[in-house]
Order: structure tokens, then sequence, then C-alpha cells
């Protein structure tokens, strides 16, 4: 794993990282958005091919909007993305993610946010949940020839059908799965590596 800092200063690392590396993580702030460098970090991973997830961090911050971050991602970096989870709560109400393709919410307890646990989505959140899915199944099924054919005959994809063709859209950089949490609060951080995982390439898978 390479971490480098998005600032302006460390841009000849970040090209020298991404000439080697099989597949990145792009973290965007949930405030900020997409900003200067965030462009010139996208315009290098295009130049060398490099399939990525996207995390929207700092959903516990004021004035933190992950849907701006995402709308900013459409227009101003021209993906494909769509999300994969959406926050329960934002700022100080930010306490759990809902993962769209198991339809669950996940809690995060204990002081390091170490002890996951996996809920019903709430009552609240269900209707959201249901049209961020169904966003992110048109998303995935524009990028991928399978789930699109899948999609036509109007059938409901299992997960592994979702999984599978998000991680077909990824390594491919048709399209970008969108993740988010708080790193601080280390909320949202293990379905990530789950995200790495799933959807980044392995060597095997590089050319």
């Amino acid at each position: 794993i390479i971490d480098t800092p998005g600032h302006v200063d460390f841009t000849i690392e970040v090209e020298r990282s991404l000439r080697v590396l099989d597949g990145a993580v792009l973290v965007l702030c949930a405030v900020g958005g997409v900003q200067c460098q965030t462009m010139t970090v996208n315009r290098q991973m295009k130049r060398y091919n490099v399939p990525f997830v996207t995390f929207i961090n700092k959903l516990d911050r004021q004035g933190c909007s992950p849907f701006r971050a995402l709308q900013q991602m459409r227009t101003k970096l021209n993906h494909n993305a769509a999300f994969t989870q959406i926050p329960i709560g934002l700022e100080g109400n930010f306490s759990g993610i809902i993962d769209l393709i198991e339809e669950r919410a996940i809690y995060f307890d204990g002081s390091f946010g170490q002890i996951i646990r996996y809920e019903d989505i709430p009552p609240e959140n269900r209707m959201e949940a249901n049209d961020r899915r169904q966003e992110l199944v048109e998303c995935v099924a524009n990028a991928d020839e399978h789930l699109g054919e899948l999609f036509l005959e109007e059938k409901v994809p299992t997960v592994a059908d979702l999984k599978a063709a998000i991680r077909r859209a990824t390594i491919t950089r048709c399209f970008t799965p969108v993740l988010v949490g708080s790193a601080l609060k280390n909320k949202g951080v293990q379905p990530l590596l789950d995200a790495v995982l799933d959807y980044l390439p392995d060597p095997s898978e590089v050319h």
C-alpha cells in the first residue's frame, strides 16, 4: 500500500506511485469535494490506466455533502460514478452507513469503530436507499454488458451479479464505485477495505 498526499507539492510522488500501482482509492473531502488537485490526480490515473474506487471522507464535518461531491465527480471529472453506500445522518448525526448492494445498515461500535454491527435499513432511509440502489444498477448496467442485458430484461440482479458487474466495470475504468465514511471516527473503513478486495484488480488482471 502506498499512501500519497493529495497536496500539489507531492505531484511527482503521486505520478511515480501510479506508475506501479494496480489500483487506487481516490479520497475526496465531503466538504471540499472535487478540488483543483483532484483533477490533476484524476488525469494521472487516466494516463496510467489505474482502476480506482472513491471514498468520500469527513462525513462528520460541518457543511459536508457527499451528494454534492458525487455530482462534482460526474460533472467535473466526467466519471460514471454512483454510491454503493449512503450515510445514515450527516455531521454530528452521522451514525453509520447503508450498504446498497447487500441492502443493510452497518454501524461501527466501540471506541475505535472496530465492532461492526449489521441491522435492517431504518424505515426513514428505506425509500432513499431503494432509489440510490436503482441508480447504482442503472449506472453499472450502462458500463457492463451482462448487467445491461439483465436490466433490459427487467430482471432483478442478485448481489453476486451486481458485485461481479461492478468489478468488471471498475477494472475497465467504465465505472467508479463511491463509498462514504469518516476515517477519523473509523466509520466506513472496513467496508472500504472490503471494496478494495471486491472491485480492484489482483496482479493477474493487470495489463
